[in-house]
């Protein structure tokens, strides 16, 4: 695979990773529970500067600009679908942050609304991803040309200088880490989020 997109792919694997740790924080919770702000500010961390604007950055401002200049469209079709379903995880992502930065004790009515948030976000990305790897992906592998590809992963490099210019990365990549130790992802409810994702599209 070329590593235009195998960088990607490997990107996935590592958001897959804490979407399977907020399941399972989330899924502790019950009806009426409080949550912890920390671990919230933690995911939420983790999904904005990695998952969207290093992970979606890269996409977003190179692969698919790419693929739109291929004749793609940005209203209908394959690429036009991820760009609303990244708009829509960023909904969810704000409601994490917004959680975790909040002041004192949550109330019950603002747990409830993190958890609801949750069950949408971690089905919603999940399916996502698969949608990408195996359909958007491929195509751009059947429709760009090599040179083009290597032009997207010298692109990437640069992006990501730019993107983690203070260093962060090796930091986030440690924080998904911990927080798939604190809350270890469950493989089973993990693909019925896959399931729920795709009933959902």
């Amino acid at each position: 695979m070329h590593p235009a997109i195998r960088i990607l792919m490997d990107e996935h694997r590592e958001i897959e990773k804490v979407l399977g740790a907020l399941e399972t924080w989330v899924s502790a919770a019950t009806p009426g529970s409080g949550l912890d702000r920390a671990p919230a500010a933690r995911f939420a961390r983790f999904f904005r500067q990695f998952a969207d604007a290093a992970h979606h950055g890269k996409e977003e401002d190179i692969l698919f600009a790419a693929l739109l200049e291929r004749g793609f469209s940005a209203q209908n079709g394959p690429v036009a679908v991820m760009l609303y379903e990244h708009t829509l995880g960023r909904e969810h992502v704000g409601a994490l942050r917004a959680f975790g930065s909040g002041e004192g004790a949550p109330s019950a009515a603002e747990s409830d609304g993190l958890v609801a948030h949750a069950a949408s976000y971690v089905p919603l990305l999940s399916a996502h991803i698969q949608k990408e790897d195996n359909i958007l992906y491929p195509m751009a592998l059947r429709v760009l040309a090599e040179p083009e590809l290597d032009a997207l992963a010298a692109r990437y490099e640069a992006f990501e200088k730019q993107a983690f210019a203070d260093g962060s990365r090796d930091e986030l990549l440690r924080l998904a880490g911990d927080l798939a130790t604190a809350f270890p992802p469950d493989p089973a409810r993990m693909a019925a989020a896959v399931g729920a994702g795709h009933c959902r599209g």
